[in-house]
C-alpha cells in the first residue's frame, strides 16, 4: 500500500535550557492509505502533539509532514486552513459541537465555511449509518455523550476527507459505547475508503485498529 501521510524527523520543542521540553524528539512515521492506525501512549508521551502536527494544527520545530503530494510547511496559514477543511476530518475528545446549532447544522458546518454545497445524499447515508436520522433537528445538549460523538464523526466524514484524525474519541464514553464508536469508525472508514489515525491511552481500544504505533517520551518505540 502507498503512504498517504509521511512524517520525517519530526521534532517539537518548548522552552529553553533547563526548561526545555521535547514533546516530539525525532519521529518518523508513514501511514498507509485506507488503514486504521492507533497511536497509543501514556499521558504526556507526545501523542496529542503528534496528531496536531499530522493535521497541520501546529507546526514542528524541525522535520517535515507530507499529505499526499503536499508538504504542509509550504502552505501559508490561510492555505493550510483550506487544505485541512478539504483533506482532513477531525474528531475531538470533547466533540467541539456548536451548542446553538442543530445536529444537521453542526455536521455541514465545515462544508458551509468552505463555501461548498453539501452532498445531501452522501451525508444522509452517513447519518443513517450512525443512527442519527431522527436527531437532525436536535441541539447537542439534548443528546447523550455517545450521540454527540457520533455527530462529531458524521461532521468529520461529511466533507469526504481522505484522512480522519481522531483525538481520544472514546475518552468520555463508557466501555460499551466506546466499542460501538470504534466499530462505527472502522465501518465508515471501509465504506468511504478513508485513512484513520486515532490516538488513545487505552490498549483495548487500540487493539481494534489495523495497526498500533506506540509513542513514549516523544519517540516512537514500536510500530
Amino acid at each position: 500500500m502507498d503512504a498517504v501521510l509521511k512524517a520525517k524527523g519530526l521534532k517539537k520543542y518548548y522552552g529553553k535550557g533547563e526548561a526545555l521540553v521535547k514533546a516530539l524528539d525525532g519521529v518518523d512515521l508513514e501511514i498507509e492509505r485506507g488503514r486504521f492506525t492507533a497511536v497509543i501512549g501514556t499521558s504526556g508521551s507526545g501523542k496529542s502533539t503528534l496528531l496536531n502536527m499530522l493535521g497541520g494544527l501546529d507546526m514542528p520545530t524541525e522535520g517535515s509532514i507530507r499529505i499526499g503530494h503536499t508538504e504542509l510547511s509550504s502552505l501559508s496559514s490561510e492555505e493550510a486552513t483550506v487544505f485541512r477543511r478539504k483533506q482532513i476530518g477531525f474528531i475531538f475528545q470533547n466533540y467541539n459541537l456548536v451548542p446553538v446549532l442543530s445536529v444537521w447544522e453542526n455536521i455541514i458546518l465545515p462544508i458551509s465555511l468552505d463555501g461548498r454545497r453539501p452532498d445531501r445524499k452522501f451525508i444522509i447515508e452517513i447519518v443513517n449509518l450512525l443512527g442519527l436520522g431522527k436527531k437532525l433537528d436536535s441541539l447537542p445538549n439534548n443528546l447523550s455523550g455517545g450521540q454527540q460523538q457520533r455527530v462529531a464523526i458524521a461532521r468529520a466524514l461529511a466533507s469526504k476527507p481522505s484522512i480522519i484524525l481522531a483525538d481520544e474519541p472514546t475518552g468520555n464514553l463508557d466501555t460499551r459505547t466506546s466499542g460501538d464508536v470504534i466499530g462505527l469508525l472502522k465501518m465508515t472508514g471501509r465504506e468511504f475508503h478513508q485513512t484513520i489515525v486515532m490516538i488513545t491511552h487505552n490498549p483495548e481500544i487500540a487493539r481494534m485498529a489495523d495497526r498500533v504505533v506506540q509513542i513514549e517520551d516523544g519517540r516512537i518505540v514500536t510500530q
